[in-house]
């Protein structure tokens, strides 16, 4: 299963997609549908945000604090965190780090700098429907999996870079979708 609701619409989009391309072996005849990535991004975005609705007011009417914010815990003798300069003590802390997904520095990444370095960084998805992606230095021209969700179009062409079920849920979903995809991994099988 998908670890985001995000993720999850998306999967649904593109498990849809392959039951249709499969529906003719079935004997049904589908005749003109196509793949609308507006349609699917804009109500992904408003489920999401009716889903964060619905946890943050089940949050208030348990009478639970939201705290946001940079939190550490402190030396106090009994169990305190301290965020944004005012400390909470409980005897239970749930500490909900959010990830985020991090960019190596382009002095990290082989070749980035050299002129015969490749079209590849870090999730780099060529929307303009080129042939080939231009010629850029590294990640700092890439996305995150985050900027997945940002995308306002389906990309033509699409490079994954990473071996973990986030690169590979992906680079399926784009596929799927429509998005001539590649996976680029640094070892000999992913996952």
């Amino acid at each position: 299963l998908s670890a985001s609701p995000c993720e999850q619409v998306m999967w649904n989009a593109a498990l849809h997609a392959e039951l249709l391309h499969d529906h003719a072996d079935y004997g049904f005849e589908v005749a003109g549908s196509r793949f609308n990535w507006r349609t699917i991004k804009d109500k992904r975005d408003a489920y999401v945000r009716r889903l964060n609705e619905i946890y943050e007011n089940n949050l208030k009417k348990a009478r639970i604090d939201i705290i946001r914010g940079y939190g550490k815990f402190t030396a106090d003798p009994e169990p305190t965190v301290e965020v944004n300069g005012k400390k909470y003590t409980a005897p239970h802390i749930l500490i909900a780090t959010g990830g985020q997904p991090s960019v190596p520095p382009e002095s990290d990444i082989p070749g980035a700098s050299s002129p015969a370095a490749g079209h590849v960084a870090a999730g780099r998805a060529c929307s303009d429907g080129s042939a080939s992606c231009p010629r850029f230095a590294g990640a700092s021209l890439g996305m995150t999996s985050d900027g997945f969700f940002d995308l306002e179009e389906l990309p033509r062409r699409s490079v994954v870079v990473g071996a973990g079920y986030i690169a590979v849920e992906m680079a399926g979903i784009l596929s799927t979708l429509g998005s001539e995809s590649s996976l680029l991994i640094r070892h000999d099988k992913v996952l």
